[in-house]
């Protein structure tokens, strides 16, 4: 079993270390400052796409929901 010369130098080469992964700090959730407004506006998402929960879906979602005066904050 002959090495290629590529195969022999990666073998012979240090192993890199992995880095610790820092933890991210949770701000909060997002919570509806209106939670009857989005309440409906989500129903009409649910009426409106067929496959709910979805990207497109929720994205409507927000978008409807900001348009109706709605807003989020931190919890």
């Amino acid at each position: 079993m002959d090495k290629t010369d590529k195969e022999l130098a990666k073998s012979m080469r240090p192993k890199k270390k992995k880095k610790a992964k820092k933890a991210k700090k949770s701000k909060g959730k997002n919570v509806p400052t209106n939670p009857e407004l989005y309440a409906r506006t989500k129903a009409d998402a649910k009426k409106k796409f067929d496959v709910y929960p979805s990207a497109y879906a929720n994205a409507w979602l927000v978008k409807t929901y900001k348009k109706r005066g709605g807003g989020y904050r931190k919890a």
